[in-house]
């Protein structure tokens, strides 16, 4: 990995690590919905004034249907999710669960017979995951609900699909375009939802702070440096953040919230990480004269 990757794998390894906390804090005094709606607004002025003065709308809007895509599983639908699973399970849990990202995205790599697809070594790294999460899962099962359960799943399929669609589907137009579009538009989906749950008194000031730094550093900032590590090192790889993030969201619900981090939820912790790491392992290519796919990944970041 290149120098500029590794300084945005960090970054987005620790920004990407916040949320769970914070979103467990908001859901204690808010709907799900109220959370999601105020967020990416707050994104999305940020993002749309910049993408507008860049003129970077119009090659976005020529590949509509996949913004729409995107904005559905990566944002509108997982986050809501999220918010309703953390009502149930603590931030360390929710964390760990996305740990399974990149398990996704391998399987998801072989079905769709991507660029960066996997060698049979995957199948191998799919197993030991999934025997992690279940561990996870089961250490602190007496204290999930089964919904909740549910709903993870639902998120940890949206964050491994939206990498592909803006790697495959949308390579080559700007990338604050295709996420300030796609933040207007899950902001758009949540009004009505939003409106009909709103709170009856105004939320504590935490609550707002939390909002705050969701809405501007782990989202609007966080979403142009995932696009561009996207672009760096591919869109399977990139959701190699979501091996640090859990660490991050474990210590954090430990640290703050005072939440339990057992020994059978370290082990499965590990063997997602091991798992992943083989599942993501690119494979060797079968015979010298067969030649590398290009690479797909031609996402333009954005520049100062």
């Amino acid at each position: 990995m290149t120098r500029r990757g590794l300084v945005l794998f960090a970054l987005m390894s620790v920004i990407w690590g916040i949320p769970y906390l914070f979103i467990r804090i908001a859901v204690a005094e808010i709907q799900p919905s109220v959370l999601v709606l105020v967020r990416t607004s707050i994104a999305a002025a940020i993002l749309l004034p910049i993408a507008l003065t860049r003129f970077d709308l119009r090659p976005v809007l020529a590949r509509w249907p996949w913004v729409v895509a995107f904005a559905l599983v990566e944002i509108a639908i997982p986050w809501v999710m999220l918010g309703s699973a953390e009502q149930h399970l603590s931030s360390s849990l929710s964390g760990l669960l996305v740990a399974g990202v990149p398990l996704v995205g391998a399987i998801i790599a072989i079905v769709t017979g991507g660029a960066d697809r996997f060698g049979r070594a995957a199948v191998a790294g799919l197993l030991v995951g999934l025997v992690g999460v279940l561990a996870i899962v089961g250490a602190d099962f007496r204290t999930s609900d089964s919904t909740a359960l549910l709903e993870m799943a639902v998120v940890i399929v949206g964050y491994a699909t939206g990498p592909a669609i803006l790697a495959r589907r949308l390579a080559g137009v700007p990338a604050v375009g295709v996420m300030a579009l796609s933040l207007t538009l899950s902001a758009l989906i949540y009004v009505p939802i939003a409106a009909a749950q709103w709170p009856a008194a105004p939320p504590s000031g935490n609550v707002f702070v939390v909002i705050a730094i969701l809405g501007v550093v782990c989202t609007a900032l966080a979403f142009i440096l995932f696009a561009a590590l996207i672009a760096e090192v591919g869109p399977v790889r990139a959701t190699v953040i979501t091996y640090v993030n859990p660490a991050v969201a474990g210590v954090l619900g430990v640290l703050v919230l005072g939440e339990s981090f057992s020994p059978a939820m370290a082990v499965g912790f590990a063997l997602v990480i091991l798992g992943s790491t083989l599942a993501t392992r690119p494979a060797r290519a079968a015979a010298p004269n067969v030649q590398p796919a290009p690479s797909e990944v031609t996402l333009r970041p954005a520049r100062d």
